[in-house]
């Protein structure tokens, strides 16, 4: 973490009106067929859709506008400068949940977090973070040491509401599911499935952001993406991966938990990889293998603890499983 600093003025309005504006940009096409329709390739490997093209210009277009120093990392176009680039860098994920929007669901959100620019900035460099729902309007802040705000989706200042929940039996939760091969991810947290589905429920929800937000609605008790962490314990996975993905390995990059990772451990919640490791250290620009992390995020610690237990134990059935025919170990 980077104590003491905090995001000017200017930059934290120029990423909420970001925000804002690219909210506007995407609402009306929610649930459009035309949204659907698949461009292209990011360059970490996803499917972008015509949606996503649309953001992105309006993202080219909004800080050509406004004149200021700055550089924006976003998945479809990687880093660029503006005006010179500045200090500052804004982590942008135009619609994180992209395939929710297309289908017209609530789960779809703009994410953008601000950090130094630096050699090498980490998540733990990120100053400031804002989520804004793009179909109900909620927004969720937070800058580094100044804990959050929320505001609800017809206007007003709201209070988070964290779950005491530690039982996991009763867990509500979401899983990081696209592109994660299913038999394996099963492997590992089909315990924690089983456990929670009477009592509890499991959810794919199709977007990190919108997930890890959830939790400061008393909606959720954790969001649980095990993905990079199972190549990490089982490196056989990484074919199974590249099977799943067309050919490449899809998981959560910065771009995706940036801004939500820095809002939740504002609000107290605890935030680490699925080995229980602070993510503060991890590389922030980028979105290909090298830049992807595992994410456990939960209401309260008692949970956190009982959750990575659990991941701990799926793992290590992955690790003693036997690949697939061809694979190696």
């Amino acid at each position: 973490m980077r104590a003491g600093e905090s995001a000017p003025a200017w930059v934290r309005r120029l990423a909420d009106d970001l925000a804002a504006g690219l909210r506007e940009l995407v609402r009306p096409h929610l649930g459009r067929t035309a949204a659907r329709n698949p461009t292209g390739r990011a360059a970490g490997g996803d499917t972008t859709f015509a949606i996503d093209e649309a953001a992105e210009l309006y993202l080219e277009r909004f800080l050509r506008g406004r004149g200021r120093p700055i550089a924006v990392y976003s998945e479809d176009r990687g880093l660029v400068e503006w005006h010179g680039g500045g200090e500052y860098v804004l982590i942008v994920d135009p619609i994180d949940g992209t395939r929710p929007a297309a289908a017209g669901f609530e789960a779809a959100c703009v994410s953008v977090a601000v950090a130094r620019r630096g050699e090498r900035p980490v998540m733990g460099d990120v100053q400031y973070g804002v989520v804004q729902e793009i179909k109900e309007g909620g927004v969720f802040r937070a800058a580094r040491g100044e804990g959050v705000a929320l505001v609800a989706p017809a206007g007003g200042r709201r209070s988070p509401v964290i779950s005491a929940n530690a039982d996991l039996s009763r867990l509500f939760w979401t899983i990081g599911f696209r592109g994660r091969p299913a038999a394996e991810l099963v492997t590992v947290l089909g315990g924690l499935i089983d456990m929670s589905s009477v009592d509890g429920a499991v959810f794919d929800i199709g977007s990190a952001t919108y997930s890890m937000t959830r939790i400061l609605t008393g909606q959720l008790d954790a969001y649980i993406d095990v993905g990079p962490r199972m190549i990490e314990v089982a490196p056989w996975v990484e074919a199974r991966f590249r099977d799943v993905g067309k050919g490449h390995v899809l998981n959560n990059s910065p771009h995706d938990v940036a801004a939500s990772t820095l809002i939740l451990q504002e609000a107290g919640c605890p935030v680490t990889d699925a080995a229980g490791r602070d993510l503060a250290d991890r590389p922030l620009l980028g979105s290909d293998m090298g830049y992807q992390m595992s994410v456990v995020a939960s209401a309260n610690p008692g949970v956190h603890e009982a959750i990575l237990a659990e991941v701990a134990r799926g793992l290590e059935r992955l690790a003693a499983a036997e690949p697939p025919r061809g694979s190696t170990r």
